[in-house]
């Protein structure tokens, strides 16, 4: 399940990602209140960007996250068009900036989750659920709705549900579950009376359930669990074909203008995930011909390079099989996102609405409080980095024995998919055969990695 935004939902676009902008942003909100005079580098910048307590875009967001009042009848619809009409009618009534899936699809989505939740997880011990940021508490009380009324009765009584707040909400940007975990970022700790009052609907629910303010990227913090949702990025930066990549620093000049600064990589979540991508050096390898015509090349044409890095995640990542080495996961969050301005691979969106009318920058850097950045998932990119942070892949570069338990089990699926294998899609067609779970989401997926344990 994956991110602040509680994965993804549903545009009144043509395109779809994650949500509308329903607010106006702060006449206040000035980009020296994100940089100061020290330089910092581009996954800070973005942090603040969104989560500074003060000048951050979910700071400034009194109503986000919408919350139903009854399920939707999906039967009820004749097809696209009237359930189009009718999620437009609760968006101006709600007048939130968007609903989650697990809303617009409650209680099918959290009950397609919980089944996965059942079929990948190690039910001989006691079924511990950390879910990170956890909105409304819809999911939480499918989930455990579904594992009441469909798991052993005692998997159900010796689970324990615990929702926990970030300060520091570092990692995938959208949701993520795991044999013991369910995590899916969403900063804002004034949700945890509402998240108590839908689960309590069901009177042996809150015996289960608890709620944790902390930071996520501690690792003092977790007993034996860690999570990963929403997700900064690091930027490098290369001048042409054959020029070195450089970290990307971002730095106040001249008042309120911001510039990049563009330094050698020293960053250790920088390095660790150029060794995962396996990106090697353009000045370096090679024979002499092969770089002769490459220099050539770069001189007729040069061409400057991005890279967005998903360091965020990889940050959590090490945490988490840190402290639950043995764990399953889920994940799912966007696996591209349409009409992006920004350059570079895993280039995030950057977008704002003013004035009644969405609009997105050209810049990560015109981001000033005022805009959200989000990012698609590189699901190939995530596999390798649960591999190298589980250990396994480490071992393997660095010819060592692997250990038992570290290889992991692992499969990527369109979310259709997903649902279809885990889920009750009839539940979500309308008349005439179309599927808003399954047809609206075609770029996003679901990610499952479980471990290996006969490993010798």
């Amino acid at each position: 399940m994956a991110s602040s935004r509680n994965l993804f939902s549903l545009f009144h676009r043509h395109r779809v990602i994650p949500f509308e902008f329903l607010g106006q942003p702060s006449s206040a909100l000035f980009s020296t209140q994100i940089v100061g005079d020290t330089p910092i580098l581009v996954r800070d910048f973005i942090h603040k960007a969104l989560y500074d307590p003060n000048v951050g875009y979910f700071s400034q967001k009194s109503a986000s996250v919408g919350v139903l009042d009854s399920s939707i009848k999906f039967n009820r619809f004749e097809g696209r068009k009237a359930y189009m009409k009718h999620l437009d009618k609760i968006y101006k009534q709600s007048d939130v900036s968007w609903f989650t899936p697990v809303e617009l699809f409650k209680p099918w989505y959290a009950h397609g989750i919980a089944e996965s939740i059942l079929r990948t997880t190690n039910l001989s011990v006691p079924l511990k659920i950390y879910e990170i940021g956890g909105g409304s508490g819809t999911c939480a009380k499918g989930i455990l709705d579904y594992i009441k009324l469909n798991a052993p009765t005692r998997v159900y009584d010796n689970i324990s549900y615990t929702f926990i707040y970030l300060d520091s909400p570092y990692g995938l940007q959208r949701r993520i579950l795991a044999q013991h975990i369910v995590c899916s970022v969403e900063i804002s700790s004034s949700l945890a009376a509402k998240q108590i009052q839908t689960v309590g609907e069901v009177d042996s629910h809150l015996s289960k359930f608890r709620v944790e303010h902390r930071d996520a990227t501690d690792r003092n913090g977790w007993d034996d669990i860690h999570v990963l949702d929403n997700l900064p990025h690091d930027l490098i930066y290369s001048e042409n074909q054959t020029s070195p990549w450089m970290e990307v620093w971002v730095e106040r000049k001249q008042g309120e203008k911001l510039s990049e600064l563009y330094r050698p990589i020293e960053d250790s979540l920088i390095k660790s995930c150029i060794e995962i991508i396996d990106m090697p050096d353009a000045t370096a390898g090679g024979s002499r011909v092969s770089s002769a015509m490459k220099n050539i090349w770069a001189k007729v044409f040069p061409k400057p390079r991005w890279c967005w890095l998903p360091t965020g995640c990889m940050k959590l990542l090490q945490v988490l099989h840190g402290a639950l080495p043995k764990m399953s996961l889920i994940a799912s969050d966007f696996s591209y996102l349409p009409d992006v301005k920004i350059p570079g691979e895993r280039a995030p969106l950057v977008s704002t609405k003013k004035d009644g009318s969405s609009s997105d920058y050209n810049s990560y850097l015109d981001a000033k409080g005022d805009a959200d950045i989000f990012f698609p998932t590189d699901f190939f990119l995530l596999e390798q980095m649960d591999h190298y942070c589980s250990g396994w892949m480490k071992q393997q570069k660095d010819g060592e024995p692997l250990k038992q338990g570290k290889k992991r089990r692992t499969l990527s699926l369109d979310t259709a998919a997903f649902m279809e294998e885990f889920g009750l899609p009839t539940k979500t067609r309308t008349k005439d055969g179309y599927n808003p779970l399954l047809d609206d989401f075609k770029n996003t997926k679901v990610y499952l990695s479980v471990p290996t344990h006969n490993i010798k």
